[in-house]
């Protein structure tokens, strides 16, 4: 039986590329009405637009997570939902020693304070219904070292505490909170970091650092996150799923 969310509403944030785009596909896909978010409004309607084109149902509404106003325009224009996926992010890369304050706390606002006050803006109205399903994207950095990535790393080992923390918390109320950690995937912000790092080959050098040798599509976590989205996930709470190609398995 294929998943089904007819009848629910998701808000996917950082959905106008990458795992975020595919995710929002994914779930319109499923029947959800998807509410699109990002800065850019262009390609977030153009991502509306693709949606629609496929029947299915969503709208755009921009927000700049580093602004705590915007977000809260955010929770309000995006209303009751029953999926919350928090999947904005920003990765500065630097050493440690030489990290700018600035980008630092940049990639705090996006990638913590943003999934942290946008949750506790729409979860009354789930814990008022007695379900939904938050999805946090955490990355595979969270539990691997990689050099020059610590600010980012240390943003997204925050989210999985509170990937648990949340679940402790609503878990009574029928409220799931679950994360995926993907490994290399092939999105934009992932694949110029590979090629600043490693030049021309750096897309082939992160994904053979997976047991399949590759690095994964969008899609193809969009997928782990629409399965922690439905009903088939019914009695996962507090989980973190790695989606990395056995990266931290091995």
């Amino acid at each position: 039986m294929p998943m089904n969310l007819t009848g629910q509403t998701a808000l996917v944030t950082g959905s106008t590329a990458g795992i975020g785009r595919a995710t929002a596909l994914l779930l319109a896909a499923a029947g959800a009405t998807v509410i699109v978010s990002g800065r850019d409004a262009d390609r977030g309607n153009d991502t509306v637009a693709e949606i629609i084109d496929d029947g299915g149902r969503a709208r755009f509404v921009a927000a700049d997570l580093t602004d705590l106003g915007s977000l809260r325009g955010l929770a309000e224009a995006a209303g009751p939902v029953d999926v919350l996926v928090n999947n904005a992010a920003v990765q500065p890369l630097s050493p440690a020693i030489s990290q700018d304050i600035e980008s630092f706390d940049i990639a705090v606002a996006v990638n913590l304070r943003a999934p942290y006050f946008l949750t506790a803006a729409l979860a009354p109205a789930m814990i008022a219904r007695g379900s939904g399903s938050i999805v946090n994207v955490s990355s595979m950095t969270a539990t691997t070292a990689m050099a020059g990535v610590s600010a980012y790393t240390a943003t997204k080992a925050a989210l999985e505490a509170l990937t648990r923390s949340w679940a402790a918390e609503f878990g009574p109320t029928g409220v799931r909170v679950n994360a995926v950690a993907p490994g290399p995937t092939r999105t934009e912000t992932v694949l110029s970091g590979a090629a600043a790092a490693f030049g021309e080959d750096g897309e082939a050098r992160l994904g053979a650092l997976t047991l399949f040798g590759r690095m994964a599509e969008p899609s193809e976590i969009a997928e782990v996150i629409l399965f922690l989205a439905d009903d088939r996930s019914s009695y996962l709470t507090g989980a973190v799923i790695a989606a990395d190609a056995g990266r931290t398995a091995a």
